[in-house]
């Protein structure tokens, strides 16, 4: 594992992009979520559980981090 960030929370080590999988750390993932108009799990797993998301996009992120602000 040592492609793998200080920071990567990302728990699906089948995904191509996961940095266990190749030498470019972050970057394939942060480009393939970019193209897809998405945000790496890793952004999730801050403020949520990621395991619970059904999809990455801009707003399913928004609505976890003002799901968990109300839970604070």
């Amino acid at each position: 594992m040592e492609n793998l960030s200080q920071f990567c929370t990302c728990r699906d080590l089948k995904c191509p992009f996961h940095p266990t999988n190749h030498s470019k750390g972050c970057s394939l993932c942060i480009a393939k979520n970019l193209k897809e108009g998405e945000i790496p799990s890793c952004f999730f797993n801050k403020v949520g559980n990621a395991s619970e998301m059904e999809s990455f996009y801009y707003e399913d992120f928004a609505k976890l981090v003002l799901k968990n602000k109300k839970e604070d």
